[in-house]
């Protein structure tokens, strides 16, 4: 990689953000691509995120990926956001263009196109059962509506199930997905949603230790389930263990990190990510943990 007075800019902005893999995808794609670019990640706290957003503009970056907790926080700050970051609640990509900034949320794009490409799956007119209401689970809950989903269940904690149950009345009205909201606890529920479902999703962090499920060993599944956790690290989660023991396919969460980040860096450079090959390392990489 070469650094010239034409190299232009690109960041993850969060806190913390040093143990983020984003630099390595997209510092591995500006170099396959011939794209004179630099990425990097800035660790900072709320106070810095006007002027840090402010600089997108000074230093005529490519624009930035947002990480938690600021991915609502910058909102304010941007000129323009689009349906799905606007539905979401939250944006994820900031683009600088034509001296504007504009707010993007790939990351249910990317959960999709991950489906899509390892898996062959679409999710238009299927019925999804999804745990967890948290950032990743709207933005995949938002992208099914948007992309046509006949019915979406979500099961999340009683604590934040008004909240929600808000969330996705909001979700509804704007896309008109039909959108039932459940207790997490309530696993007699989640079974009987699962057996009428095409897709089943983990979106909470439950399992990242490597020993923990939300469901039990004696969960039934129907023929052609797909299965999904937004987990990558373990690589196979005990979730996915255990769904793929019953021969069903199953991805998890690598791809749609990947794929988020291909969708940001279409959005800043204008070039397809080389993003066969960037996986094929991140594999390597992740399997091996």
């Amino acid at each position: 990689m070469q650094i010239d007075g034409y190299t232009r800019l690109a960041a993850v902005v969060a806190t913390p953000i040093k143990h983020s893999i984003s630099p390595f995808i997209h510092n591995y794609a500006f170099e396959k691509t011939g794209v004179n670019g630099v990425y990097v990640a800035w660790d900072i706290p709320e106070s810095e995120l006007q002027v840090t957003l402010e600089n997108i503009m000074r230093y005529d970056m490519f624009g930035i990926n947002v990480s938690m907790p600021y991915k609502q926080a910058v909102i304010p700050y941007l000129d323009e956001v689009t349906k799905a970051a606007d539905l979401i609640g939250a944006v994820n990509t900031i683009v600088n263009r034509d001296g504007r900034l504009i707010g993007y949320n790939t990351d249910g794009f990317g959960f999709f196109k991950s489906l899509g490409t390892f898996a062959d799956f679409d999710v238009a007119d299927k019925v999804i059962t999804i745990l967890g209401g948290g950032g990743a689970a709207t933005a995949i809950i938002a992208q099914a509506a948007i992309n046509g989903a006949k019915k979406i269940n979500i099961f999340n904690q009683t604590a934040f199930l008004e909240e929600t149950k808000e969330k996705a009345k909001q979700i509804s009205s704007k896309t008109g997905a039909a959108i039932e909201v459940f207790p997490v606890e309530d696993l007699n529920m989640i079974q009987k949603k699962v057996l009428v479902s095409d897709l089943f999703v983990n979106a909470t962090n439950v399992g990242m230790d490597g020993k923990s499920m939300i469901i039990n060993d004696s969960f039934e599944f129907p023929p052609n389930l797909m299965v999904a956790d937004v987990i990558y690290q373990p690589f196979e989660t005990p979730f996915l263990r255990l769904v793929r023991s019953r021969g069903l396919k199953a991805v998890n969460g690598l791809g749609m990190l990947l794929f988020q980040a291909a969708a940001a860096f279409e959005l800043w450079t204008g070039k397809e990510m080389p993003s066969q090959e960037i996986w094929q390392a991140l594999e390597k990489k992740y399997k091996s943990k």
